[in-house]
């Protein structure tokens, strides 16, 4: 009997051990469970807009920042002399543009100048034209006459004389119209290019705006030689140094987003198939390993590189001369997104995390 209970006590045993192990099974198929896993975070490349020396450095390497504290000085002096040289222009154009505008109001009294002179010279051809009318009309009248005796000599000469004359007023008259026409049209054309050189009037004139977009940048320029931090975050891997020159364009230093880490877990390409953006997840960081930290899935990955077909040499494409029996699954990212951290627990980039996402609760 004692036999007999013993060889029962050790099947229940195995029997508990069998059943357990299957759940864990099941529950692993059904919650995938992956070592591969990283912490990431976005990773500000800190880039000065204007190039000199650092006159000023107030951080210091893994110092921890907030949003628009000061990182660096570069030396502003160049920049205040540009600035102050961009207000002088400024002064300038103002001072061109007031002589300008005197030279189209110069102009436009010319116009007007001349257009009255051409209403007087077309009332002087009126008037020769009519004393040209009447002496035309004696002078042919007593032509006439004094072929029949009836009219002096004399009287006829006058006549003749003052046709002659009526005929070269008129000749004058309108030649002084014709003149002040072309200085009207001279005049006008004088004031077309006053107004071309003046431009638009007022903030609408291209030389006063470019005089203000000459200020405008070199006050910021002014403004970037002071570089703040972009977002809350670590400097990092920081090598500058006072009085090195920092570069326009040229990153200086690395800032690590504090409020972007997730975690990048790469699962087998068997498991993800039942993975869904928004299920539950569950991260336990090598660093500490008894504070697990919650999550959810935000996004699964489109595809990954191959290494097989990759242009190699000559063009031609790289192919592995083997080929394995046993077909290893390839691991597809996912991307988790952390919920609050447990209190202790400092995130950083590229530490291990063990990720075990929840497909079915």
């Amino acid at each position: 009997m004692t036999r007999y209970l013993k060889y029962l006590s050790t099947f229940i045993i195995v029997l508990i051990a069998v059943v357990v192990v299957f759940l864990k099974y099941q529950d692993y198929l059904s919650n995938p469970w992956t070592r591969n896993g990283q912490v990431m975070a976005y990773v500000i490349q800190v880039t000065p807009r204007v190039t000199g020396p650092i006159i000023k450095l107030p951080i210091k390497d893994n110092q921890a920042v907030k949003q628009g504290d000061l990182l660096f000085v570069i030396d502003p002096r160049t920049f205040k002399a540009s600035l102050d040289q961009a207000h002088a222009n400024y002064d300038q154009t103002l001072d061109n543009l007031a002589a300008l505008e005197k030279q189209v109001d110069a102009a436009t009294a010319s116009v007007a100048q001349f257009k009255a002179s051409i209403s007087e010279a077309e009332s002087l051809v009126d008037a020769a034209t009519s004393q040209l009318t009447e002496a035309k009309t004696k002078y042919l009248r007593n032509q006439i006459l004094v072929a029949k005796g009836t009219v002096s000599k004399q009287r006829f000469d006058d006549l003749k004389m003052q046709y002659e004359v009526a005929t070269a007023n008129k000749t004058q008259s309108l030649a002084a119209l014709i003149s002040a026409k072309s200085a009207l049209l001279q005049s006008i054309a004088n004031l077309a290019q006053a107004q071309a050189n003046l431009g638009a009037p007022g903030d609408e004139n291209a030389r006063l705006r470019a005089a203000k977009a000459a200020i405008d940048q070199s006050a910021l320029n002014l403004e970037f030689t002071q570089v703040r931090a972009a977002v809350d975050g670590y400097v990092t891997n920081l090598s500058l140094q006072l009085g090195s020159q920092a570069v326009a364009n040229k990153a200086a230093l690395a800032l690590v987003d504090i409020n972007s880490y997730w975690v990048d877990a790469y699962f087998r390409e068997t498991l993800v198939g039942g993975m869904h953006t928004g299920d539950s997840a569950l991260v336990t960081l090598m660093s500490y390993p008894d504070q697990p930290i919650t999550g959810t899935v935000d996004s699964l990955g489109w595809g990954i590189a191959q290494s097989n077909g990759s242009t190699g040499y000559n063009l031609l494409p790289n192919v592995s001369p083997t080929f394995e029996w046993v077909r290893l699954a390839q691991r597809i990212p996912v991307k988790i997104h952390l919920d609050q951290l447990p209190k202790g627990v400092k995130l950083r980039i590229g530490s291990t995390a063990s990720v075990l996402v929840r497909t079915k609760i």
